[in-house]
């Protein structure tokens, strides 16, 4: 059987007239032209294949030839797309489809996948269980994390949220992340859907701003806590806590809070298991900013793990009996102004702003953590209010827009 592989037009030519010659013979099964002729069939297929690819129709030629089909009218298409105008408007081809509407006509008319979707990832329309309109997407959008027209986001929201989140992984595990809200310590109820899109917000600038450093587990001890307060006598000492924390392989995102999550701080497994540590900064004090960090770390050398991937604190709140954030209270309150040097210090009985510096100057920390440390002790936030840096960590990073 003299039948050769096709490699170009001149063979497939051949092929198909020696096909059309073999079919014109009408040969009977198990002969050697009926062989020659199945044979060359495949060849013929197998070309056609590769350099005739089939294209999908487009998907609004799609939904007309359904309609045809079951004899359907644009009003019939209203539960599909959501209003007779944006019927319109998609049949016309000047509104395209959302993954809403996608699954909608997908699960209702049976239209292939493959065909509404296009260069999309199939698996979009895989179910995560997730109440897109819940996420505070207007707010998201005003404060630049997502690009889009704030006019339109009701219809658009899954697309523009999946957008957001895609850095993070494909949807099941975005989805994940909704179900794991980590440990939260607040006395009020928190908006879970804007808590989860803060996370995602801070753990996808920890991606883009990596730290320079490599993370080594067990490094976060007291000595390093101690280390980092020093810092706090530095004009700039925020912005000098964040590079010492990037050179040891933890991240600090500042990031404010979203309303309805009361959250001053949070510590989380990010990128590649990296620790990440983000601070709202809601209170704009220097006392705050050293507490909640101080407080932060203690939760990354204690207690994040895969079972706890995320503490979120409202340090407004006590411990409430949790164990771990009384850890972290009293560890962050140490490795500040320990105990037994606070006992023996004239700042713990005096008001005085001398008092306060010279235990500051004595342990080589800022006044302010003094300030702080004496105003929680008494439980009088009046006293020594000028010099708690009131306005002076916000001023540290004007990339962020503060609202």
């Amino acid at each position: 059987m003299d039948v050769k592989v096709i490699k170009n037009r001149h063979d497939y030519t051949t092929a198909l007239e020696q096909i059309e010659a073999l079919i014109d013979l009408d040969p009977q099964l198990g002969t050697r032209e009926a062989d020659r002729l199945e044979l060359l069939t495949l060849l013929v297929q197998d070309y056609e294949t590769k350099e005739f690819p089939a294209t999908l129709p487009d998907p609004v030629e799609a939904i007309q030839f359904r309609m045809e089909q079951q004899g359907l009218t644009q009003r019939d298409l209203v539960p599909y797309l959501g209003g007779r105008s944006k019927v319109s408007e998609v049949l016309a081809g000047k509104r395209p489809l959302t993954l809403s509407m996608i699954r909608a006509l997908h699960n209702g008319l049976g239209i292939p996948a493959k065909v509404l979707l296009q260069e999309r990832d199939p698996t979009l329309l895989d179910d995560t269980e997730v109440e897109w309109e819940r996420f505070p997407i207007r707010e998201m959008i005003s404060r630049g994390w997502i690009q889009a027209n704030a006019k339109n986001v009701r219809e658009e929201a899954e697309d523009l949220l999946r957008g957001f989140f895609a850095p993070l992984g494909p949807p099941s595990a975005v989805a994940a992340l909704y179900r794991k809200t980590g440990h939260i310590r607040s006395a009020r109820q928190m908006d879970e859907y804007a808590l989860h899109a803060w996370t995602a917000r801070v753990l996808l600038r920890a991606r883009e701003e990596a730290p320079s450093g490599e993370y080594e587990p067990g490094s976060v001890t007291f000595d390093f806590m101690q280390e980092l307060a020093r810092l706090s006598t530095s004009g700039r000492g925020p912005l000098a806590a964040r590079h010492f924390l990037e050179e040891h392989g933890i991240a600090l995102i500042v990031e404010p809070h979203l309303p309805r999550t009361h959250l001053d701080g949070a510590a989380m497994i990010g990128p590649e298991g990296k620790p990440v540590i983000g601070l709202t900064l809601r209170h704009d004090r220097l006392d705050n900013f050293w507490f909640c960090l101080m407080h932060e770390l203690v939760h990354v050398a204690r207690h994040l793990d895969p079972s706890t991937p995320q503490f979120y604190d409202d340090l407004e709140v006590g411990n409430q009996g949790d164990p771990r954030e009384a850890e972290a209270d009293e560890l962050a309150g140490e490795a500040l102004i320990p105990q037994a040097v606070w006992r023996q210090s004239p700042a713990a009985v005096l008001r005085s702003p001398d008092a306060a510096q010279d235990l500051a100057d004595q342990l080589g920390i800022h006044p302010a953590i003094v300030a702080g440390h004496k105003q929680h002790a008494e439980g009088n936030y009046k006293i020594l209010h000028h010099l708690v840096g009131r306005g002076e960590v916000r001023a540290c990073f004007p990339e962020i827009n503060w609202g």
